[in-house]
């Protein structure tokens, strides 16, 4: 007989750490729990608070909800639990971890057992200048070729003199860089704005104006002269025409996707789907999960067998994450041999 549970768990930042929603010091995740006869399976629902599409005050009543019913089997309970994306992912990676005879290797690749990595971008936290330029020199010497700089939350211009330092040492055959703006920027300053940004030959930028606003964005893609990347953009948009829609009309240059945030495995490769119909690439981004989501992410990425960089690196975040076998070196993620898993509840 099939059972289930979950526990919340709160991870702690080693700093606070500077978005445009805020300074984080914490970050709420929950965890679901499967059982059968002497089997086990782990799944992270990674709810991010002020971003979810399921942050909302019955989420853990659904949480809750979803265990108790836990053998209507995975396919419908995706169906009833379409608004709820990061409960969705977190019910994806328990089955498949219930299925598998180590219950944190979930899709079988180079990744894991040849120890293959995922080259990875470095993330530079919003923060003033010095303290930002702090960052950006620990990434370089820690061995990352691209690095990616969350912007908006300082005057704009000392923004500019950061990417131009860094332009000013690395062409961008060295460094390639992407710049995250989290909805920052006001549609009517939005084109001069990345007027200005493609000055220093930069790879993308993520989500320039705040999501909702489709014909504004649609207008800047196809005037832009720098690529940019929907991201806040795709949550919340749950059913397959509205997503065929959405792309079609805004006709990014890139979408980015956060499997918690947007619907698991099964929401994120129906996106990846229409993006290749569309000619549109894709990358793919942890949203905070703890070294439980951050694994699932990581091994469906190696499967997906993509070689752009991926926004992965965010597990050395928290001083009370999980050990595992996950480390990040010279700009990459590797799945290590000798560190084991140590999970506890």
């Amino acid at each position: 007989m099939l059972k289930a549970s979950y526990k919340k768990h709160l991870l702690e930042f080693k700093q606070a750490s500077g978005t445009s929603r805020g300074i984080l010091k914490t970050k709420e995740t929950f965890f679901i729990q499967l059982f059968k006869n002497e089997k086990k399976g782990i799944g992270e629902c990674g709810l991010f608070r002020g971003l979810s599409a399921d942050d909302r005050p019955d989420y853990e009543e659904k949480l809750a909800w979803t265990c108790r019913n836990i053998e209507l089997g995975l396919a419908a309970l995706l169906v009833e639990l379409k608004e709820f994306p990061s409960i969705q992912f977190g019910l994806e990676q328990a089955f498949l971890s219930l299925e598998r005879s180590n219950p944190f290797e979930l899709f079988p690749s180079d990744f894991v057992h040849k120890n293959q990595p995922i080259s990875i971008n470095g993330l530079i936290w919003m923060g003033d200048a010095k303290f930002m330029q702090t960052q950006i020199e620990e990434k370089l010497k820690q061995g990352f070729h691209t690095i990616k700089l969350k912007i908006g939350a300082i005057n704009f211009d000392k923004e500019c003199e950061l990417l131009q330092s860094i332009r000013k040492r690395y062409n961008s055959n060295e460094i390639e860089l992407r710049v995250d703006a989290n909805g920052a920027f006001a549609p009517k300053e939005a084109l001069e704005k990345l007027k200005k940004l493609s000055d220093y030959d930069l790879h993308s930028i993520e989500q320039p104006i705040k999501q909702g606003q489709a014909d504004e964005m649609a207008q800047l893609c196809a005037n832009t002269p720098l690529a940019i990347a929907l991201d806040e953009e795709l949550i919340g948009v749950f059913e397959k025409n509205e997503k065929e829609k959405l792309i079609e009309h805004i006709q990014p240059q890139y979408i980015i996707l956060k499997p918690s945030l947007v619907g698991g495995i099964k929401g994120s490769n129906e996106w990846i789907e229409i993006a290749k119909k569309n000619n549109i690439d894709w990358w793919i981004t942890s949203a905070l999960e703890s070294n439980i989501g951050l694994n699932a992410i990581a091994q469906w990425t190696a499967h997906l067998k993509t070689t752009m960089p991926q926004g992965l690196g965010t597990g050395g975040l928290f001083t009370n994450n999980f050990n595992s076998p996950l480390y990040v070196d010279k700009g990459a993620l590797w799945y290590g041999n000798s560190n084991e898993w140590d999970f506890k509840l």
